[in-house]
């Protein structure tokens, strides 16, 4: 199962029409490699929300980049930068009272550490989308990780790039070998537990 950017983007909900959360907003943040299934994910317990009345934002990399982060390469600094610009927004969200699905790579402990930082109101949850390398590239469409192993892109994360294990999430997902729904199902129960959202 997958989901286009635009399919997604296209499924937030204006915040009029979605007039409550339990506790006024957080920030859910999806990490993983590219395939990993970060943003299929965050995508549907987006809309699963959205669909039971609840405030909710879906946010991911590929969206900024096309917009807010535009003006950004690759490198080291503009990839931070990138992930800066997207922990403002979300903090701007969730002082909205929106619960943010927010899937980025970010590679780096320094990166999330800093993301978890901005986050100063409202909750923050990292979950650890894990799915091995192999796996990854199997799913791969765009043929990103076949174009990074032929030398085309620099610095790409898991072939070129490391990326480093969360060491403490606050949920660890094997997308690699779950299904879809088991792994909604158990990120919907997580933030239920939490108080974050409203059983579905």
């Amino acid at each position: 199962m997958s989901l286009s950017i635009k399919q997604a983007a296209a499924g937030a909900m204006p915040a009029l029409l979605q007039p409550w959360t339990p506790r006024g907003g957080a920030v859910v943040w999806l990490t993983g490699l590219s395939g990993a299934g970060k943003s299929t994910l965050a995508a549907l317990v987006q809309r699963r929300l959205q669909d039971s009345g609840q405030r909710s934002f879906f946010l991911d990399g590929d969206q900024l980049r096309q917009g807010l982060c535009s003006d950004l390469g690759f490198s080291a600094a503009d990839r931070r930068e990138n992930l800066r610009r997207a922990a403002e927004l979300c903090q701007l969200l969730v002082d909205a009272g929106h619960i943010v699905l927010a899937a980025f790579i970010s590679p780096s402990h320094d990166d999330r550490a800093m993301v978890r930082d901005t986050i100063r109101r409202g909750e923050f949850i990292e979950v650890y989308c894990n799915a091995s390398l192999s796996t990854c590239e199997q799913r791969d469409v765009k043929g990103l990780y076949a174009r990074a192993r032929r030398g085309e892109i620099p610095n790409f994360t898991g072939i070129s790039a490391p990326y480093d294990v969360p060491e403490t999430p606050n949920l660890e997902l094997p997308t690699g070998s779950c299904t879809v729904d088991d792994a909604v199902h158990r990120l919907i129960d997580l933030l239920v537990r939490r108080g974050i959202a409203l059983p579905l």
